[in-house]
């Protein structure tokens, strides 16, 4: 190989940094110039990972080179390359074993590398791996230029640095894109209203272990509200400025839900046609909300368990750990202790993810909060609907507050959005305040409750005062619930949405007790 060519095979290697093309490429027209330039039969170059080195690309070897792991401690002529600050070349005659014995294509029937050379490869000043040269006849290297080989090696080191730039940049804006496409647009805040007794309980307690980074487990039923629980404490975290990532467990086949959470790389199982990062690295220095997370198949958890205790995750298809730095909340409507008693949650991820557990109380438990949510709810929709004004009538606030809400807060929001686009329907004009009753709630296979309605109408003609009018309400209201439960108070007060120690003393007010 003449000076001149071998110059031009170093410029294009050099030209070659600037140029956007896939990792893979890259290291391959590398060896390529280096194959070019140097009279070797196979060129490596290998990333150091832990104790052992991992073929990255390889040239002139056996395609099963990709494959193998060479254990440092086990191949001196490579624990010497790594170990050195400069360019290593083993003599023909020496008795060191070659790792590429028998791997070089060209070898035919002789099975045994004669010249062997290697240097190391530093990135910011730390070691990232070694490229090697392997020729079968001996001598082979005697006339290469020292000052040309460590030119080259200077740029392998560049090449496998701007490869991992790219790479980074490449990841860091997937990244961004797939969070903001995770984020909702539609103007929703991270407000949990309500002001009931067991309400400002539960933001107190998210408040208080919102900094404290560890892991929350949020309970409650379908439609709660738990996402806007982990909203909360991720807001109020140290974490608060970075992204909160959002996986939805359920109905996740097993492949998937691995992928979901670790990424994978290309080629991993049919249909990964490219690298992916997963939900993990995506949430890195932030907060990764598992919602449903007692769907996920077993297998699935204990990798998960070693995400959290080890923080490090691994991708499909790679042999490479990832360390990431996350806080992890999880919710469920599930009872985790029984789905652990059944041999369907792993305990030790039970423990671990429920280091404090949160409950997220049902909306039929939290009284007159219907109407403040209500009144979110139709200011909201309001607004996209452009309308001048939404007023609830008096029968259709009983009825809310009174509906036991199966579907929890989730119910209630479709519930009035429903409401509103059959009052709009029925409406002269968009201008005018539109009042939502009973009619538009959607309600006739779901009445008034009898005692409401028993409590409010009244025979009577007597005029009494509003509190005499309102106790006897209240009285006929209790009485009529106590009977339903069978004497059972705190059932009774749970079904009310009244505080415990409340419910006794309005008995004892209302001469109940």
């Amino acid at each position: 190989m003449t000076t001149h060519a071998t110059f031009l095979n170093l410029a294009g290697a050099v030209a070659d940094l600037s140029k956007a093309m896939p990792r893979e490429q890259r290291y391959a027209r590398l060896l390529e110039a280096f194959f070019n330039s140097f009279p070797c039969d196979a060129i490596a170059l290998l990333e150091r990972d832990g104790d052992q080195l991992v073929p990255r690309a390889v040239h002139g070897l056996s395609p099963d080179t990709m494959g193998r792991r060479f254990v440092i401690r086990d191949q001196p002529r490579l624990a010497q390359i790594v170990h050195s600050a400069e360019p290593v070349r083993f003599p023909a005659d020496s008795a060191l074993p070659d790792p590429y014995d028998g791997l070089v294509d060209k070898a035919g029937d002789h099975l045994y590398v004669h010249d062997c050379m290697g240097a190391s490869l530093y990135i910011d000043g730390q070691p990232w791996g070694v490229v090697t040269l392997d020729a079968m006849t001996p001598g082979s290297f005697d006339a290469i230029d020292a000052d040309v080989f460590r030119a080259f090696v200077a740029v392998a080191a560049a090449t496998v640095r701007a490869a991992d730039w790219i790479v980074r940049l490449e990841e860091q804006l997937e990244r961004h894109h797939r969070i903001q496409r995770a984020e909702p647009h539609d103007g929703t805040v991270d407000e949990l209203i309500g002001q009931s007794v067991i309400i400002d309980q539960l933001k107190r307690e998210a408040q208080t272990v919102a900094p404290s980074d560890l892991p929350t487990l949020i309970l409650g039923e379908t439609g709660v509200g738990k996402e806007l629980v982990a909203r909360m404490i991720h807001r109020h975290s140290t974490r608060g400025k970075e992204p909160m990532v959002y996986l939805n467990c359920a109905a996740l086949p097993e492949t998937i839900a691995e992928s979901e959470l670790f990424g994978h790389q290309r080629g991993a199982f049919s249909g990964a046609t490219d690298d992916r990062i997963g939900k993990f690295e995506l949430a890195h220095e932030g907060t990764l909300f598992l919602d449903e997370v007692g769907e996920l198949p077993l297998t699935v958890q204990a990798k998960l368990l070693r995400a959290l205790q080890n923080g490090e995750i691994q991708r499909i298809g790679s042999d490479r750990h990832h360390r990431v730095d996350v806080r992890v909340i999880a919710a469920t409507n599930r009872d985790l202790k029984s789905e652990v008693a059944a041999g369907r949650f792993r305990a030790d991820l039970y423990h671990r993810l429920s280091v404090y557990p949160l409950l997220v109380p049902p909306l039929r438990e939290r009284g007159d909060d219907v109407l403040l949510l209500a009144g979110y709810f139709i200011e909201r929709n309001q607004r996209r609907l452009g309308l001048h004004g939404v007023r609830l009538s008096r029968r259709a606030r009983q009825w809310l507050t009174h509906y036991d809400w199966p579907g929890n807060v989730r119910e209630l929001e479709h519930t009035l959005s429903r409401a509103m686009i059959r009052a709009l329907s029925a409406a002269p004009s968009r201008e005018r305040v539109i009042e939502l009753g009973i009619q538009h709630l959607g309600t006739e296979a779901l009445p008034m409750p009898e005692e409401v309605v028993a409590a409010t109408e009244t025979t009577d003609p007597t005029p009494r005062p509003l509190d005499e009018v309102i106790d006897h309400c209240r009285r006929k209201i209790i009485l009529t619930r106590l009977k339903h439960h069978d004497g059972n108070k705190a059932a009774a007060a749970r079904s009310l949405g009244i505080d415990r120690g409340n419910f006794h003393r309005l008995l004892r007010k209302l001469n109940l007790s």
